[in-house]
């Protein structure tokens, strides 16, 4: 989930506090595990650790080097010197080539995917140059993973980033896209993960949520995202894998302005052992680690 951070009881800025979330209120057992100050919250199925994307480092974190933080699993803020993004200078793209999972895991044999599907008209500005790749589609590609598409999306083989599909139809004209609803796409993700042995999910829409528009409209999306993902946990196998919903930096909890923030992010753990895989981590560099631990990666 790109963008969305731990923040505070305050009904006029954070739009967690008035949004309905029951699903990740369950999975939690708690009704305010959004905030900040909670510490670690553990239930029997899933463990929240607020999780540090400021990587000691001064300034607001950018979703290019928190990002390649989370796939390489080294402080990429830190060897390149600034918090960078939206997408990833040289520096950073050099860092994600060097070593990344999706690279580890077409080293170990194994199956990884973006299941994120793109429009041809996104390939088209790759292959022309006027667009770069952002982190993880780099990451992916450049261990020579294929980036989905149209193909894959009609085919039940990917997920759209706003879940159900209707932006293709509305936004992009892929009007033969089929539509589903929210639980039916997150149940649709669990079944797509159970053909790779690691697979990444984008859902950047919620940080365009924190940049733009009021406070009522994050108070929708996170009520999407809550809907969708608990479609998802009712279709998830715990004892199959691990399943991690983790952000990039904070921004939508802070509806006051519209910049990111450097507030910890949430990261659940969802899955057999997630009391004992969160003892490790403490900031977004940890969380390769736990994926490496889990895949017998190193």
């Amino acid at each position: 989930m790109d963008g969305v951070g731990l923040g505070f009881s305050d009904v006029a800025t954070n739009p967690f506090v008035s949004a309905e979330t029951p699903n990740l209120d369950r999975l939690l057992g708690s009704g305010d595990w959004y905030l900040q100050g909670n510490g670690r919250i553990s239930s029997l199925r899933a463990t929240l650790v607020p999780t540090d994307a400021n990587m000691n480092m001064p300034g607001r974190p950018q979703s290019a080097t928190g990002q390649a933080t989370i796939l390489t699993g080294r402080n990429v803020s830190q060897l390149v010197g600034e918090h960078y993004g939206p997408k990833p200078n040289p520096a950073v793209a050099q860092l994600i080539r060097e070593g990344n999972l999706f690279q580890e895991v077409a080293d170990a044999g194994g199956k990884a995917a973006l299941i994120t599907p793109y429009p041809q008209a996104y390939f088209d500005a790759i292959n022309s140059g006027k667009r770069l790749y952002s982190a993880v589609p780099l990451a992916a590609t450049s261990a020579g993973w294929p980036l989905f598409g149209a193909d894959e999306l009609r085919a039940g083989q990917a997920i759209s980033p706003g879940f159900t599909g209707q932006g293709w139809h509305d936004m992009l004209e892929y009007t033969d896209i089929p539509i589903l609803s929210l639980p039916e796409a997150g149940r649709h993700l669990a079944a797509i993960a159970g053909h790779y042995d690691f697979s990444f999910f984008e859902h950047w829409p919620s940080d365009r949520s924190g940049h733009r528009g009021v406070l009522a409209g994050a108070v929708t999306h996170l009520e999407m995202i809550d809907t969708a993902v608990g479609g998802l946990l009712d279709a998830w196998d715990d004892q199959a894998g691990l399943l991690i919903i983790t952000s990039d930096h904070g921004n939508i909890e802070e509806k006051d302005h519209r910049q990111h923030t450097r507030n910890p992010v949430p990261t659940i753990l969802v899955g057999d052992g997630h009391v004992d895989l969160a003892r490790n981590i403490q900031s977004l560099a940890d969380i390769a680690k736990v994926v490496r631990y889990v895949l017998a990666l190193s």
